[in-house]
């Protein structure tokens, strides 16, 4: 068999870049949907046009022109979508629903992967809000792709390392401190990070693979399953200094929600849910999932110590 067509649906976001690389990379006939949305967005229309450098064709389609997301899938065989569910950037989880009509209609997709690449949401039925949301409408979505009998394969990847690696998990920083970190709790809750682009590589491995089809594929190699005080001890022998660290309680850690905006408030309850409660690693991955290491273990996956050396 042939490899697989590939449509990314916000390619230009922040995984979605790396997605259509993978893809790419992997040799896949790799479309990108171009949305007249995005107007006078420089930024996005030059990485749209890099991507065409790059052997990617782009396609027209608007969510608000249902017919051009139906002709735009027909052309492909998997479809891909990585639009931004998290509120400091842009929460669009519920327009996929347009995006289900156009692939239920078309009739040609062989695999959906809707845009979850977080926590996994089945699991999340608990949680705080006002962050549930998040969970709730990627729920939405996977309802209606099962109605729809659409095959389908979800990807739950975890901690992006660029938003909790880089700054030793601190909230509202991109860097690591320089004088003093905060531990939520003892930091000793284990916790999975990951590298994007593997993220991505992961990904594109599991597309024309039978074994995840229908399935929930976790990528959760294993030495990338840390403590927050072990990836500060990474950091402090990279760095070679020494942190201040200072403890916080699973009751000041939510009190601290009071005041802040919408994000911030989202933000709380899903560090709290990650780093007291341990919601990426405390279950096993039951029949109806997959873990990605195990699957393509030739994916060279990057462990933390590396990844954090372009910070010193």
């Amino acid at each position: 068999m042939g490899k697989s067509k590939v449509l990314v649906v916000g390619g230009t976001g922040y995984i979605g870049r790396k997605i259509v690389k993978a893809s790419l990379a992997e040799g896949h006939e790799t479309y990108v949907l171009q949305r007249p949305e995005i107007g006078l967005d420089i930024e996005k229309l030059q990485t749209l046009l890099w991507f065409k450098r790059q052997g990617a064709r782009l396609l027209e389609g608007s969510f608000n022109d249902p017919k051009s997301l139906v002709d735009a899938v027909k052309q492909v065989d998997v479809v891909i979508c990585t639009m931004s569910g998290v509120h400091f950037r842009s929460h669009n989880l519920l327009l996929q629903l347009k995006l289900v009509d156009a692939i239920k209609e078309a009739g040609n997709v062989k695999r959906f992967l809707p845009s979850e690449f977080g926590m996994d949401p089945a699991l999340m039925g608990h949680a705080l809000e006002p962050g549930r949301v998040t969970f709730d409408e990627k729920m939405v979505v996977r309802k209606a792709i099962e109605e729809a009998n659409i095959p389908f394969t979800y990807v739950i990847a975890n901690c992006f390392g660029g938003y909790f690696a880089g700054n030793l998990s601190q909230l509202e920083r991109l860097t690591p401190p320089k004088d003093k970190v905060f531990l939520y709790g003892d930091g000793n809750v284990k916790v999975v990070y990951m590298d994007e682009d593997d993220i991505a590589a992961y990904t594109i491995k599991a597309i024309d693979d039978p074994r995840t089809l229908n399935k929930t594929l976790y990528i959760r190699p294993p030495d990338n399953i840390l403590t927050q005080s072990e990836l500060i001890q990474k950091w402090e022998t990279l760095s070679r200094k020494k942190l201040q660290k200072i403890s916080i309680s699973a009751d000041d850690f939510l009190a601290s929600m009071k005041g802040l905006d919408l994000a911030g408030q989202v933000g709380v309850g899903h560090f709290y849910h990650i780093f007291y409660e341990g919601c990426l690693t405390n279950f096993e991955i039951g029949e109806g999932g997959e873990e990605a290491s195990k699957l393509y273990p030739q994916v060279e996956y990057t462990r933390m110590e590396e990844y954090l050396k372009i910070y010193v």
